[in-house]
Order: C-alpha cells, then sequence, then structure tokens
C-alpha cells in the first residue's frame, strides 16, 4: 500500500500534475457522444497584465464551473486568450524605448509595430503562464489573441458590415481626449472622480459699457474659445439682455447672450459661457444656434494662438492661474467659491482628461441596443444577480453613440483608405488595389486605430472561425456561461450581447455570472496604487494554489464583493492539511485491505449517519454550483469533512479500526475509503492538486484521474434526516462534556463522570446505542442516562438544543478554592476584552470611517463576550 508523506508539500505536487494533465490533453475540448458542450470564453486578460487577485477570483471562479461540467460528462470548452490592449500597451512600450533615449515619432510607424510585436512575444504570456500556476484548465490549444490573423479578419468585418448599413459614419464632435495618450477615449474609458475645485465667477462686459454679465465657470482657461453667453429664456434676470453683444475679456472677442433651454437658472449664476470646441454641451448648443468652434487647446493640452500671445503654448493648468491672475488685475473675477465636482480622468493613464473637437469614427448604437436590451428583458440572457439587469436596462436606454477610433499606432488599423486623386472615401475589407471611383492607386489608409473593446466584442464567436461557419461555431456558439466583474457590464458585457445578436442572429451566452469586487480587509478596493493588492504567485508560493483556490471560492458569497487579506488563506491550508492527515490516517489504517467492505459487518448507526451525511453534501454542493453560490459549495465541503467525516466518523470508527481485523474494522474501513474517493471527486473542481495527489494513492480507484471521474450524484435513499438528528444529538452531548471538562481545566486523561437527563424517550434511545462510542470520546468512566435525575447545584451542566441536560460529575475532582479563583482570574480577562471592545465602539471616528463588517464583528464579539462572562459568574455563585 502506497503511504503518503507526513506533511503536504504543494510545492512539490502542483507543478508536477498541471504538466501531467497538460500533456495528456485532459483540458482539450474532445468530442463526446451525446454530449452537451458547455463553453466559458475566457476575459481576454491584456498582454501587458500579470496576475492580480481579481484575476485569481475570476478565473477560479471559471475552473470550478469547467471542472465540475467536465467531471458531469459535458464537452468542456474553456477559450483562453488575451487583449492586445492598445493605449496600455503602446504606453509600457513607449516607457521602454524612452529608457532607450528614444520615441515612437523617432522609429516611424512600421518599426514601432515591429517593436511592439516583439515585446509581445517576448512578455505577452507572462499572464498565461501565471494562470496555469493558479491550475487554471484552459483548452490552451485554442489560445487566441486579439489582433490574430482571424480575428482581425473578424474586426474588418463587422467595420464593413456595420458601415454598409450606416451605423459607421465619421464626423468632427467633441470626445473625450487624453493629452498623456493622445487618443480620444470612449465615455466609458473616462473615470469620473469628485475633486474639490472652485467655481470662479467672472464678468463679461457689455459692448456699450453699460454693465455686465457675471459667469461661473470650474474651467476659466476655456474662457478664451467662447463665443457666446446663454441664458434661459425663462429666466427674467435675463431677458433684457438675451441679443445683446458682450465681449469676453483678454482676447476681447465679441459674443452674443444667447436664450437656450439647456441652461439650468439655479446652477451659479443662472448665466452660462458657451465654448462649443471644449465642451460636448457647448458644441450642441452652437449647432443650434450656428456658434463658431473656436479650438483653444490643442492635444497635449498646450493653448493655441486661438488664445492669444499672451498664452500661447501654455499648459492648459499653467494658462488657468496666468489668466485668473489677469482677470484679478482688471477687477473682471467676481468672487471664488469652493466647489465640489466630478473630474473626468483618463483610465489608464490618471490624467485628466478634455473635451476635444476632433474627427472620429462612430458607431450608431441605438439601433443595436434595442435587441439587446429585450434580449435580457425577456430572459434569453440571464444575470446572477438579477439586479445587474437595471444598470444594464439603464445603459441602453440611454446609449450615446462609440467612439471607435483611436489616434494610436498599436491596435487593428481602421479599414478606411482615401483617394488622393478624386479624394473617395473607401472602405474595404482587404487593401483596394485602386480607387473604385478614378481607378487611381494613390490610396492612403486612415491613420487611426479601432478602439480596443471593438475586437473584444466579438470574443464569443470571433474566437470560433467567425465569420466563417466553422464546425467549432457551429459546436461551440453560443457559449454557456460568462464570468466577469461588473465593472465592465457595459464596456465589454451590454456591447458582446449586440454583436452576438447583429452579426450571429444569436445571443452569445446564456447566463452572466457578475462576481464582487476584491477588496481588503478595510474595505478597500485592490489596486497597486494603495499598495494593498498582493501578488497572487506569492500567496500561492506560501500557502499552495489549492489553498488560495479554496480560500477564494469560500469568500465569495453571490452578490457581494471580497474581503481578502493574506492570511485568509490560512484557512484553506489548514483544511488542506486537514484533508492530507485524515487520508494518511485512512491509507495507514488499510494495512493492505482493498476496503472493498466485502464479509464486513452491516452497517452501524454511525455508518449510517456519514453515508447520510456524504449525499446530503453531495446534493447541496452540486445545488450550490448550479446557483453560481461557490461560497456555499466551499463551505459545504469543508462543514463535511471537518465536521462530519473527521470529527466524528473518524472519531467514532477508531475503536472498530484498533481491532484490525474482523468484520467490524472491515465495514469502517471500506465506508472510510467510500467516503474519502467521493469527497475527493467533489473537491476535485476548488482543489484540484491535491485531489489528485490523495486519489491516485486509494486502492481499487476507477480511472487514471480524479478530474476524468463522474462527478458524484446522491441517492435520496441514503439521506436519512431522523438518524442525522440522533446522530447529532449524541456529538453535541460530546461537545458539551468536551466543553465543561475545557472550562473547569479538567487533565485530558481524567475520567469523568457524566450524567444525561434527555428531554425524550427517543433521544434517551438514540444515546444509549452510541453509548460506547459517546464514553469514548468523553473520556468518561461511565454515561448514565437517567430522565429523572435530580443534579446538585454545584455539578457543572451544559443543555443541548432539544431540551437535554449533560452534566459533569467534577466533586471529587476539582478543588472548590482552586476552582472559584481560576473562575476569579478568567473573569478579569473577560472584562479586559470588554474594555477593549467597548473603546472601540465609543470611538465615533472608528464606528463612522470602518468598514460596517468590521463594525458588526466588534459588535458580535462584546455580545459574546457579555455571554461567556454571565455564564462564568454562574461558576461563583455555587457555595
Amino acid at each position: 500500500m502506497k503511504e503518503l508523506a507526513t506533511r503536504y508539500d504543494p510545492k512539490t505536487v502542483e507543478d508536477r500534475w498541471y504538466s501531467r494533465w497538460e500533456s495528456r490533453g485532459y483540458f482539450a475540448a474532445c468530442p463526446r457522444p451525446g454530449a452537451e458542450p458547455y463553453v466559458i470564453v475566457i476575459p481576454p486578460p491584456n498582454i501587458t497584465g500579470i496576475l492580480t487577485m481579481g484575476h485569481v477570483l475570476n478565473a477560479t471562479l471559471q475552473d470550478i464551473l469547467v471542472r465540475w461540467k467536465r467531471m458531469e460528462g459535458r464537452e468542456v470548452l474553456w477559450l483562453p486568450g488575451t487583449d492586445h490592449a492598445g493605449i496600455a500597451t503602446q504606453n509600457v512600450v513607449e516607457k521602454e524605448l524612452a529608457k532607450a533615449g528614444t520615441k515612437r515619432g523617432m522609429l516611424g510607424r512600421e518599426e514601432f509595430l515591429k517593436r511592439v510585436w516583439d515585446w509581445k512575444e517576448r512578455y505577452g504570456g507572462t499572464i498565461i503562464r501565471q494562470l496555469k500556476k493558479l491550475g487554471c484548465s484552459c483548452d490552451w490549444s485554442r489560445e487566441r489573441f486579439t489582433m490574430d490573423d482571424g480575428l482581425s479578419r473578424a474586426v474588418r468585418e463587422v467595420f464593413v458590415r456595420l458601415h454598409e448599413k450606416g451605423l459607421v459614419y465619421r464626423g468632427r464632435y467633441i470626445i473625450n481626449w487624453c493629452p498623456r495618450c493622445h487618443t480620444a477615449l470612449s465615455d466609458e474609458e473616462v473615470e469620473h472622480e469628485e475633486h474639490d475645485g472652485h467655481l470662479w465667477h467672472i464678468r463679461y462686459p457689455l459692448k456699450d459699457g453699460n454693465g455686465h454679465v457675471t459667469v461661473a465657470t470650474t474651467r476659466p482657461e476655456t474662457l478664451l474659445g467662447d463665443t457666446a453667453v446663454a441664458v434661459n429664456p425663462s429666466d427674467a434676470r435675463y431677458r433684457l439682455l438675451v441679443g445683446k453683444t458682450l465681449v469676453v475679456p483678454s482676447v476681447r472677442r465679441e459674443i452674443p447672450v444667447i436664450a437656450d433651454e439647456f441652461v439650468d437658472p439655479k446652477f451659479g449664476t443662472g448665466a452660462v459661457k458657451v465654448t462649443p470646441a471644449h465642451d460636448p454641451n457647448d458644441f450642441q448648443m452652437g449647432l443650434r444656434h450656428d456658434l463658431p468652434q473656436v479650438a483653444v487647446m490643442d492635444g497635449n493640452a498646450a493653448m493655441t494662438e486661438e488664445a492669444g500671445p499672451e498664452y500661447e503654448g501654455m499648459d492648459r493648468f499653467e494658462c488657468r492661474e496666468a489668466l485668473l491672475d489677469a482677470l484679478q488685475k482688471m477687477k473682471l473675477l467676481d468672487k471664488i467659491e469652493k466647489h465640489r465636482h466630478a473630474v473626468g480622468h483618463c483610465y489608464r493613464c490618471r490624467t485628466v482628461i478634455e473635451p476635444y473637437l476632433s474627427p472620429q469614427w462612430f458607431v450608431k448604437m441605438k439601433p443595436l441596443a434595442e435587441p439587446a436590451l429585450r434580449a435580457v428583458l425577456e430572459g434569453n440572457v440571464a444575470f446572477c444577480p438579477e439586479r445587474w439587469v437595471k444598470v444594464y436596462q439603464h445603459w441602453m436606454e440611454n446609449i450615446r453613440d462609440w467612439c471607435i477610433s483611436r489616434q494610436l499606432w498599436w491596435g487593428h488599423r481602421i479599414p478606411v483608405w482615401y483617394c488622393a486623386g478624386c479624394g473617395e472615401t473607401v472602405v474595404a475589407r482587404e487593401t483596394p488595389a485602386s480607387c473604385p471611383r478614378c481607378d487611381g492607386t494613390n490610396l492612403a489608409q486612415d491613420e487611426d486605430v479601432l478602439d480596443t473593446w471593438f475586437s473584444s466584442w466579438l470574443w464569443p464567436f470571433s474566437t470560433l472561425g467567425w465569420p466563417d461557419r466553422t464546425e467549432d461555431l457551429r459546436r461551440f456558439y453560443p457559449t454557456s456561461t460568462l464570468v466577469t466583474g461588473p465593472d465592465i457590464i457595459f464596456f465589454w458585457v451590454a456591447r458582446m450581447i449586440m454583436a452576438g445578436i447583429e452579426f450571429t442572429g444569436e445571443v452569445p451566452f446564456g447566463r452572466v455570472f457578475f462576481t464582487g469586487i476584491i477588496r481588503d480587509m478595510q474595505g478597500r478596493k485592490m489596486s497597486k496604487s494603495l499598495g494593498n493588492s498582493p501578488d497572487p504567485l506569492d500567496v500561492i508560493s506560501r500557502y499552495g494554489a489549492d489553498a488560495l483556490r479554496f480560500t477564494i471560492a469560500r469568500l465569495s458569497p453571490v452578490g457581494q464583493d471580497v474581503h481578502y487579506a493574506d492570511e485568509s488563506c490560512e484557512l484553506g491550508r489548514n483544511f488542506a492539511n486537514k484533508i492530507w492527515n485524515a487520508s494518511r490516517f485512512l491509507l495507514l489504517n488499510l494495512d493492505g485491505d482493498d476496503a472493498t467492505g466485502g464479509d464486513a459487518a452491516a452497517p452501524t448507526m454511525d455508518d449510517r449517519f456519514i453515508l447520510s451525511r456524504l449525499h446530503r453534501a453531495i446534493r447541496d454542493v452540486t445545488a450550490a454550483l448550479e446557483a453560481f453560490r461557490f461560497n456555499e459549495a466551499a463551505e459545504r465541503l469543508y462543514d463535511f469533512f471537518w465536521n462530519d467525516y473527521c470529527d466524528r466518523y473518524i472519531e467514532s470508527a477508531k475503536g472498530r479500526l484498533q481491532a484490525k481485523t474482523g468484520p467490524g474494522a472491515r465495514r469502517a474501513r471500506a465506508v472510510l475509503l467510500r467516503c474519502l474517493e467521493t469527497f475527493l471527486r467533489l473537491l476535485s473542481p476548488f482543489m484540484p492538486f491535491l485531489s489528485e495527489e490523495i486519489w491516485q494513492m486509494l486502492p481499487n480507484r476507477d480511472g487514471e484521474s480524479v478530474t476524468r471521474c463522474a462527478w458524484p450524484a446522491p441517492d435520496p435513499s441514503l439521506i436519512d434526516p431522523a438518524l442525522e438528528r440522533q446522530v447529532d444529538l449524541r456529538f453535541e452531548a460530546v461537545r458539551a462534556v468536551r466543553n465543561l471538562r475545557k472550562e473547569h481545566g479538567v487533565a485530558a486523561g481524567t475520567a469523568v463522570e457524566v450524567v444525561v437527563k434527555p428531554a425524550s424517550s427517543d433521544e434517551a434511545a438514540a444515546l444509549e446505542e452510541g453509548r460506547e462510542v459517546c464514553e469514548a470520546l468523553m473520556r468518561a468512566r461511565a454515561m448514565r442516562i437517567d430522565p429523572r435525575f435530580a443534579p446538585p447545584r454545584t455539578m457543572p451542566a451544559a443543555p443541548l438544543s432539544s431540551g437535554t441536560i449533560v452534566y459533569v460529575d467534577l466533586s471529587e475532582i476539582l478543588d472548590p478554592a482552586a476552582e472559584r479563583s481560576r473562575i476569579a482570574r478568567e473573569i478579569e480577562g473577560i472584562d479586559r476584552e470588554l474594555a477593549k471592545v467597548d473603546r472601540e465602539l465609543a470611538n465615533e471616528a472608528f464606528v463612522a470611517k470602518a468598514p460596517p463588517k468590521v463594525v458588526e464583528m466588534r459588535r458580535n464579539k462584546r455580545e459574546a463576550l457579555a455571554a461567556r462572562r454571565l455564564k462564568v459568574m454562574k461558576g461563583l455563585e455555587t457555595p
């Protein structure tokens, strides 16, 4: 019989088993006769990325699902890949170039792109290798990249189709511009943060010299591009000024006072400056009133010639300070108010974005959004948790056109060419040889690339060969489940649904599970900038991949964020050690027995109990996984193995096992092995490495790997609630005696007298049947069952949940004076702990700023301490 090592060492196990699984093709999507496909596409991580705790959460939950479905007999495809991450990757490579003293402009487009591809080949696979360290069982033979040939072809096909339908257009509009990345950003790529700023009240003199209009603004530097001041037509304060001419301070530009319903009379002074080239709302107002568009900032957010000679070339914020100083000197700065407002930042580099007038490519989204919204509202795509449907609905009902062009070099080049001869715009799937209008060959491709999300929204079907009708597309599309974070519900989820319906006629997936956001124990979102995001590879090195996986699953309630600290992984590591030690105990006790149960005794009450609990666990774990309740599945596994299998069944079976031979010992070994083998199959999706290592040591195992075994099916006939209640009562009594022994300092080797006063004859019978086990586990000389027992006042007692009371006779063991002294010391310790918790809860700052979960934990701790104190005090009341 093989023997497990004395302790579990993940480092010696994990790499060995992963390479074996991969080399044997266990993760490949293999056709199985009659098997229904189960497909998940991985949210493609950026090629610039390294594994984060957010990736660990998302990937672990996906891997649990696909490993479980493989064991259920489904034809599983977990399709991996990476995203080219336009802005992020270009920024990384530009930083590398800067270290070498060069810039992309010095290299030229072709050479720069060659450098990016070289960088991708060197570093782009880092996160894939890290996902393998976590144990992810993707079909790596199908790994895709958003800029590989097949996906690039799909991107061009989609652009052309949308253009042919009139859904892609080019126009000069206000867009979000990042002066650092030098590119347009979609609304969803702008992250708004609350800032403490100012509201400057600036006087605009009337041209005729008869007064002024005061305007309030948060961006005074854009004043240099003003082409009107607007008021609400219903605002009586300004009714007589509509049509008058004002003079813009500093640049002396003459501008009209106009009336527009958009103006909020309650904001600021009720009069607003209108800068059509630098504000999206002003841009629309300018179109309504035919106002000029004066651009006073360039793509670097530096002031242009239009800003005037005093400010030309200045940075926008430098210009702000200089202009405010000039306005102060001209006595045109009326007042300054503190003002808290949202400021947009680039999601990549955190630079404050600038509304910028620029020619860009857009997609009309409303025609695409309507069927995608219906698909979710009608249940064709189910969201879990359901509350995200409302968020999705709000986005889709308020959708705006999508700016898809980016002023980058790395990405999918827009498939549009301009003819130098006749000015024709040519949209084509492949590079045209000549102009279809004039037959000229002097064609220049559009310099811009497409938004990274333009390839990502095609991910579920482009990765399967679309636009060709491939066998993979027929077999694996639509996919089954998407697991992703709620922070990209519009970036990615909504767009994939739109694209799936538009280009394939089907929704891309049937169910979407939104994970929580992973946070630290203070409730802060994990991020590199806060320094609160641990390196998962360090965690794996310390605790093992299985410990991390199990911990993450256990901490992931549906619809709630995950609060994580590295110390949390001690739970997973301790569980792994418990499983290892219990398995080692069993294997040592098999002693050559194949544990088939042949020539064994009839099942005891304990045997039937553990089999009932096993099949209840199978039922509960399966139901939890079906509902994405990963934490409940993990808790159920933990509870069954730790409490039922180890603390109850193994302990109760030790007496029979000591006999070594005989029918009772054979029955105990057979039940122990049966439960362990079944449990390892249930555990395998959560802790695959540990499960495999132990499973390979079992006798009579069926198959070459636990990952290839069938998922256990519950047998309802073996689930016996009445029997479970009886055995639960016995172990509750054992626990009560152990607690009383501990509370009163009774040495482990000292035998005690136990008396049980049962609440009913059924409970008396259940305790009587388990008398031998109870006495052994209680370390009792005898356990007397007496429904009429009248205990002396000094006898320690513990009531059970059913009403049965357990007594321990310590009269011949304990010295009353020493016992009273021990109790007094214990009360002193409790009082110190209570005082500490009370100080925290009395601290208003702590209660206001600490996460609600932490405050609740403190209150629960106080309640438990108070209850404990009350219980201990009763010991002092005895004579």
